[in-house]
């Protein structure tokens, strides 16, 4: 019965927690994004922007070939 006493307690103070300031970093994503150092913008984020890309690019031409391999394979008459 205490429990449920102190429930309202703890639901209200979980959500009136003050959050702590956050950095504004756009001004500096802004200069990072808008150099001109010859790079497409997906890369300019560095490694992790690279490695990302050439996953998605991987995905993208696998699944893209594989269609088309199942769909080559419908389209073969079947012998009886």
């Amino acid at each position: 019965m205490n429990q449920l006493l102190k429930l309202p307690r703890l639901a209200t103070r979980a959500f009136t927690t003050t959050a702590r300031q956050m950095k504004n970093r756009v001004p500096e994503h802004q200069k990072l994004f808008q150099a001109d150092n010859g790079l497409p913008v997906h890369i300019k984020g560095g490694t992790t922007d690279v490695v990302l890309y050439r996953i998605t690019m991987t995905i993208t031409l696998a699944g893209t070939g594989y269609s088309l391999f199942w769909l080559l394979c419908a389209c073969q008459p079947t012998c009886k």
